[in-house]
């Protein structure tokens, strides 16, 4: 009878142990990165100690689960012995079910379901002991690991790469800023956008949202002084690019300060505006913004060319349009006053102006509108479609009906966007 009771006793132990180790497990799987590290800067010695073994957590969880498996083992075993002597041989076949349903539940499932709400509870209070127990384990764990990398080469898996790791931790930053709460729904959208906003730099070309040729000012030097004085004066922007003999002939940036400054100290038919000139800065379309960023910074420049393959000039871009790749759209009081690009109608659809950039859009109807060969909205339904549209016609692309209101020449300058509803 004693002895049953031991036996008893230390099936129990055993058990809870191996759902302390199954939580350990959880949490370190389930646990913010994010946040624990934040709480390891505050100085928190315990979270310390868990993010010094996140780079070999690999073997940590080996450790966790080889205890977590002899234990399982040693469970089955004794309690087997303990069936066999209570109810005699026949338990033998039914003895080991009764216990692998007692392991699943209240050494796996329960403790998992306990640790994945708050893993931190669990993980912080047993840090130390996580530590030492990967580092008496870690030669076994070494062995197992080689093993296992053995077999993960025989079988043609290839580990992920540096550029699949940032990737992924690109991912897991964007899945943990939408899940993101705030108190004011509004505040919270606006906070998730710049926070993707800086997160796609990387991956943004500056073709896809720099300033279109068409919509550029831009004056010819050849010109006389007096109407190239009115054309920047008239002008609400501070840089504006001169060409000479064709606009892709950028010659310089005329900035309007240093204009200003010319006409104060030189009689106007004497100025030579050509001295004047800041040296004109060009970038390929295909450059990212965050590489663009950083040249803006380290050159102390604002106002870029964009050219193509060829040379020919594409557009500009600013750092203005870059910041408001993160903030939203910048206006200050000489900006030229626009009807918005995207106008909500009250059946729910959406009037939008055809130079509308597409990421613009996705961020105004939470869509996720995507074209490798355009960047507006029109460009992305003729891109679709492979033809010009007529007013009037309707197509249904990504989910969506795209009806063309007005066109001018070839091209599209107003559509009605109406999402269709899921049946």
């Amino acid at each position: 009878m004693i002895s049953e009771l031991l036996y008893l006793i230390l099936v129990f132990v055993l058990l809870i142990t191996s759902a302390y180790f199954a939580s350990c497990e959880t949490a370190l799987t389930a646990y913010s990165k994010p946040k624990m590290f934040s709480v390891a800067q505050d100085g928190n010695k315990r979270a310390q100690v868990i993010v010094s073994l996140q780079p070999d957590i690999t073997l940590v969880l080996s450790a966790i689960l080889t205890c977590c498996t002899i234990i399982n083992a040693l469970v089955v075993s004794l309690s087997n012995s303990l069936f066999v002597d209570v109810f005699g041989d026949s338990a033998i076949f039914y003895g080991p079910i009764v216990v692998s349903i007692f392991i699943v539940l209240f050494a796996e499932v329960l403790p998992k379901m306990l640790t994945i709400t708050a893993p931190e509870r669990i993980l912080l209070p047993s840090a130390y002991f996580i530590k030492y127990l990967y580092i008496v384990l870690k030669p076994l764990n070494k062995i197992i690991a080689f093993v296992a990398g053995g077999i993960i080469k025989l079988i043609r898996i290839h580990p992920a790469n540096k550029e699949d790791e940032y990737m992924e931790s690109l991912e897991e930053l964007k899945g943990a800023i939408d899940l993101h709460k705030g108190l004011n729904q509004d505040d919270t959208k606006q906070e998730k956008e710049m926070l993707r906003g800086i997160l796609d730099l990387g991956m943004v070309e500056v073709g896809t949202i720099m300033v279109h040729r068409k919509n550029v000012t831009m004056i010819c030097a050849d010109k006389p002084i007096e109407e190239i004085v009115e054309q920047v004066l008239s002008c609400p922007f501070t840089r504006i690019p001169l060409w000479r003999g064709n606009p892709d002939n950028i010659i310089g940036i005329l900035h309007a300060k240093d204009f200003l400054k010319a006409l104060k100290t030189t009689p106007i038919e004497d100025i030579n505006i050509e001295e004047i000139l800041l040296k004109p800065h060009f970038i390929p379309e295909n450059k990212d913004l965050l590489d663009q960023l950083q040249s803006f910074k380290s050159t102390h420049e604002h106002f870029a060319i964009v050219v193509d393959e060829y040379g020919g000039v594409m557009g500009i871009l600013t750092l203005e349009d870059i910041i408001e790749e993160i903030v939203g759209d910048i206006s200050d009081e000489h900006d030229i006053t626009t009807i918005n690009d995207v106008r909500k109608q009250p059946d729910g659809s959406y009037i939008v102006n055809g130079s509308t950039n597409i990421r613009d859009l996705n961020r105004e109807i939470s869509s996720k509108f995507k074209c490798d060969n355009a960047s507006t909205i029109a460009g992305l339904v003729i891109n679709s479609i492979g033809i010009i549209p007529d007013v009037g016609q309707t197509f249904i692309l990504f989910g969506y009906k795209f009806e063309i209101l007005k066109r001018y020449r070839n091209q599209v300058t107003l559509l009605r966007v109406t999402q269709l509803k899921e049946k």
